[in-house]
């Protein structure tokens, strides 16, 4: 049994709350159901939370619920804090640690909800925990291959990219547009790989910095499009949109945009950007096959492919949700229009410049 401090309220059974009945939770062994009084001292203690907090009834009925947080936890306040939410708001969800009563940890998602009595009055808290531990190990083993995966990936792309600069000095000039790309393709992915390790290090780094447009989506095209830019993809635009971003985020989320449109569209792509009072705005349109209306609700989410898609455009379903995911990571929002037959317009808006 863990170790507790003295407490004002004498370990003995209490009457559970007002109005509530309990019957229904005795039988529930999955999950931990706990009524607690206003002050957030236990009152009943269902034989899930006996399983998952390794502590009978008669043990923990009439202490504090704080003490199956961790000390530091303790000396922040978070237990008060979650009551004093839950009763402002109705309820709260919480995940982190907790501790077991053999002082173990475990890794926990709570619900906390008030409840109140005939006058509207607080009265005191149902809390609903579950045991999550086994899914953040999984989590964090992933976590651990994509780290190691990222810090590997970037050895042999940073070699890659000493050999381009090296070659640059012993080839024919009339090559050395081809180098070029190479040497912007290696450090677009060594942008990505370095993206990939500060997300499994649970960084947000702010990496913004003022970007032209108008470059951005000539650089992106260059990635998607390198031999067939001037002849597919025409830029256009006044060349004052400006944007403070993440310049490699947003040139990953252009890419990919101007990758689907050369997967469903044959013809040209034009790539436009304009600013307005709200916002900066750079949209991709093709004159390819388009999108079907019934797709049109769903098409940004996670591996959607459209009924007009074909095993052979090399799509997965990703690009697009991507796509959005930057957009909103950047402060913007991400939209599309498509008439089947016709074509489709990707439009990112993004907050401009101060």
């Amino acid at each position: 049994m863990m170790s507790a401090p003295p407490y004002d309220h004498a370990p003995a059974a209490r009457a559970p709350l007002a109005g509530a009945s309990t019957d229904w939770a005795a039988q529930v062994t999955s999950v931990a159901i706990v009524e607690l009084d206003d002050a957030g001292v236990v009152r009943s203690w269902n034989p899930g939370a006996e399983r998952l907090k390794r502590c009978a009834a008669p043990d923990v009925i009439g202490t504090p619920f704080s003490r199956f947080y961790r000390p530091e936890d303790r000396e922040r306040g978070r237990p008060e804090r979650l009551l004093a939410a839950a009763r402002a708001e109705g309820s709260v969800e919480d995940t982190g640690w907790r501790v077991r009563g053999d002082g173990s940890l475990f890794w926990a998602h709570v619900l906390i909800t008030a409840v109140r009595d005939d006058d509207n009055a607080s009265a005191g808290f149902v809390k609903i925990v579950r045991d999550l531990s086994e899914a953040k190990r999984i989590d964090d083993e992933k976590d651990g291959f994509l780290r190691a995966f990222a810090h590997d990936l970037l050895s042999p792309i940073t070699a890659l990219r000493g050999y381009v600069d090296l070659l640059e000095d012993e080839i024919p000039a009339a090559q050395a547009g081809l180098l070029q790309h190479v040497s912007r393709v290696t450090d677009h992915i060594i942008a990505m790989a370095g993206e990939l390790s500060a997300h499994v290090r649970g960084g947000h780094g702010d990496e913004s910095e003022e970007t032209d447009l108008l470059t951005l989506a000539r650089e992106a095209a260059e990635l998607v499009l390198p031999g067939d830019v001037n002849e597919r993809v025409a830029v256009r635009g006044a060349g004052r949109a400006h944007v403070s971003t993440d310049r490699a985020l947003l040139r990953r989320a252009l890419a990919n945009i101007i990758d689907n449109a050369a997967k469903y569209s044959e013809d040209a792509i034009v790539v436009s950007v304009s600013e307005e009072p709200d916002a900066a705005v750079v949209s991709v349109a093709d004159s390819g096959r388009g999108i079907d209306p019934a797709d049109l609700a769903s098409i940004f989410e996670p591996y959607h492919r459209g009924r007009l898609s074909d095993p052979g455009d090399g799509g997965t379903g990703v690009g697009l949700a991507s796509v959005r995911d930057i957009a909103r990571r950047l402060g913007g929002e991400a939209f599309i229009e498509s008439t089947r037959g016709v074509g489709t317009t990707v439009t990112l808006r993004l907050p401009p410049s101060h």
